[in-house]
This record gives C-alpha cells, sequence and structure tokens, in this order.
C-alpha cells in the first residue's frame, strides 16, 4: 500500500521504521511483529528516507517499551480503564498490550485514521476519533468511570508550549484521579532546525522541557504529581547508559524524556 505524508505526519513513518528495524533484529529490546509487517505492507522508501537507523532504532524501541510499561501498570491498576492515545500515528502498542483488560481510543488526524483503518487489525476493544488533541471534543467520547490513562508519544513537543500546557491541564480537569504519559524534548532543541538523517529532515520542535518547565508543568491545576520515567535496560553500552542518564537531570535534559503525571482526585 503507498503511503505518502510529509511533515509532521511523516514522523510516523520514521518511528515506525526504527521499532521494526529493531524487532527484526537480533535480540530486539521490543517485541512489535505487527511494526516489522506494516513495513513489509507499506509502499514507502524507508531505507533511503531515514537511513539505516543505527544509533537510534534501540532507543526508540526503548521508548516504546517505557509506554509500554505504563501501559501494562494501569491495566492492572484499573481494570476496563481506557486508555487514550493521543496523536498514534502508526504505534502499535495496543497490540503489544495483548489481553489486558483495556478500552483503547486513537486520536489522530483524518488522514492518519484512514491509514491506520486500512492497515491495522480491528478489534472490539479499539475505536478511533479523526481529529486534533487540541480540540478537546474527544474527551467527550471516554467514560472515566473506571480510570484514565492518556498517552502522548512524539506529539506534544510539535504544540506551542500554551497548548501543550493546555493540553495537560484539561486532562487533569475532565479526568481527575487519572494519569497522563508524555514525552518531551529538551529546551535546547526547541525552535531549532534538526539535523537532516539521511533524506529526511525532522520538523522542528516547538516546545522543549527544563527544570523551570518541569516545575510549571507540576504547578498547573490539577496536577498531583509530576515524574521522570526511565525506560528500561536495553542491549549493550547504549541499553546501559540511557536508563541511567535518565536519572541525571543535567544529562536528562540534554535528551528527549519521558513523564508521568498523575492528576488530582476531587
Amino acid at each position: 500500500m503507498e503511503v505518502d505524508l510529509a511533515g509532521v505526519p511523516e514522523t510516523a513513518l520514521w518511528t515506525l521504521y526504527h521499532r521494526a528495524l529493531e524487532a527484526g533484529g537480533r535480540d530486539p529490546v521490543l517485541d512489535d511483529p505487527l511494526a516489522v509487517d506494516l513495513v513489509e505492507r507499506i509502499d514507502y522508501p524507508f531505507a533511503e528516507r531515514f537511513g539505516d537507523g543505527r544509533g537510534l532504532r534501540q532507543w526508540q524501541a526503548l521508548r516504546a517499551a517505557t509506554f509500554d510499561r505504563e501501559v501494562r501498570r494501569f491495566a492492572v491498576a484499573c481494570p476496563g480503564g481506557t486508555v487514550v492515545a493521543l496523536g498514534e500515528g502508526f504505534e502499535t502498542g495496543f497490540w503489544r498490550a495483548g489481553e489486558l483488560d483495556l478500552e483503547w481510543l486513537t486520536v489522530e488526524l483524518p488522514e492518519m485514521i484512514e491509514l491506520r483503518d486500512r492497515l491495522l487489525p480491528a478489534s472490539p476493544r479499539r475505536r478511533s476519533r479523526a481529529g486534533s488533541a487540541l480540540d478537546h471534543g474527544w474527551m467527550d467520547e471516554v467514560d472515566p468511570a473506571r480510570g484514565v490513562l492518556v498517552t502522548a508519544q512524539g506529539l506534544l513537543m510539535y504544540f506551542a508550549r500554551e497548548d501543550a500546557h493546555g493540553l495537560i491541564a484539561a486532562c487533569a480537569e475532565r479526568f481527575p484521579g487519572g494519569a497522563m504519559v508524555f514525552d518531551a524534548a529538551p529546551a535546547w532543541l526547541a525552535g531549532r532546525e534538526l539535523p537532516e538523517q539521511a533524506g529526511f529532515r525532522p520538523p522542528r520542535w516547538e516546545w522543549g522541557m527544563d527544570l523551570a518547565e518541569e516545575r510549571a508543568l507540576a504547578a498547573l491545576p490539577g496536577v498531583a504529581v509530576l515524574r521522570v520515567l526511565s525506560p528500561p535496560r536495553g542491549r549493550g553500552v547504549q541499553g546501559l547508559v540511557l536508563p541511567l542518564a535518565s536519572r541525571v537531570g543535567p544529562l536528562r535534559r540534554l535528551m528527549l524524556s519521558i513523564f508521568g503525571v498523575r492528576f488530582t482526585t476531587r
């Protein structure tokens, strides 16, 4: 199937490709056979556009594994709860979760929803809403009775600061007692042109995280706890260094980091 995406939506292919390279390689840190299958079925010049993935494939897989770990913890704590995956792209977290007792709502742009519906298996526990994560109408489709976990992987860094803050605060207001997991770019890279990788220049990140931003997010209305999530240990030196660096503030703020938010209860 031919896929033609540009700008931020094209990054969904970039992350998919690197997960597939890792999952299809030797001693992978992530079990993601659906990602491998998607790369084989999608007509797109992955290697020509994105290179060989060296140095990035394991990190992308460990990032996905960190989100998976929080989904599993949520499923244990809130059986029958709802995961809302904002800007999911070609993520396959629903299938990696297996038979966990969860409902799953994907909120994505219309063109991505169309591609996901054509390429990914259907499930009675999985549904989609076409639209922007910043259009808070999607919140009306979520039943918070059994708990809510909102995920935003590879999304908030493309928003303006006030939009990122506003989305987190809105989720806290609508889903008291719920939680959110998101990743954030380092502040020193926000607003800069990112280096080209093979034939691909990543879109510019608009919002980044530093110590002041961490404190600002922790002070948002409805935010009870903001914590840094360390990825699991991976393979080789890189797989050891990444989790350790995520625990050291000055080092962590030089790279993309993953955060978990717990919302206050009423």
